[in-house]
């Protein structure tokens, strides 16, 4: 009897398979926060959650097993130094995925994943409020205000002369 496996395949061959999902891990870890297809970032968050779960250990043979599938030193210190310490904690759902709207150029499920515990520093960065209308449209009253001289009188143009100094 045929039994269906659980993974997705990408279309891709084993290896090249395992290096997508180790180079989007690498990303990951390095970034905290990737867009990728939502059948790519399904997949990612298998693997980035075992990952992270050894990583938690912070013994030299977790290190080693995780060296195994992420190759970058650099994600690798983040990961059990900066990721590891602020997740001891949790027990388990480290990332998530947030659905996007398809991609324009081929109508591809797009999605977001991140880390948990670090997409509150992603979203408490000031956000730039929207001008008024009045700052934005030509001629508004608050501009033509400006350009009035001391006698009351527009200046032709509209424009504000400047002094000769």
């Amino acid at each position: 009897m045929r039994k269906i496996k659980s993974a997705r395949k990408l279309g891709r061959t084993a290896s090249h398979r395992a290096a997508t999902l180790a180079n989007l891990s690498t990303a990951l870890i390095v970034h905290k926060r990737i867009e990728t297809t939502e059948a790519k970032a399904k997949e990612t968050r298998k693997v980035v959650e075992k990952v992270i779960t050894r990583a938690k250990e912070g013994t030299l043979h977790a290190q080693r097993e995780v060296f195994r599938f992420i190759k970058d030193k650099a994600a690798i210190k983040e990961l059990f130094g900066d990721i590891a310490t602020k997740v001891g904690a949790r027990n388990g759902g480290y990332t998530r995925v947030i659905k996007l709207a398809p991609r324009y150029g081929d109508g591809a499920k797009m999605a977001i994943i991140e880390l948990v515990d670090f997409a509150i520093e992603a979203e408490a960065a000031p956000k730039q409020q929207k001008q008024d209308r009045s700052k934005r449209v030509r001629g508004s009253k608050e501009k033509s205000a400006k350009t009035e001289t001391p006698d009351g009188a527009t200046p032709k143009g509209g424009k504000e002369k400047k002094p000769d100094a």
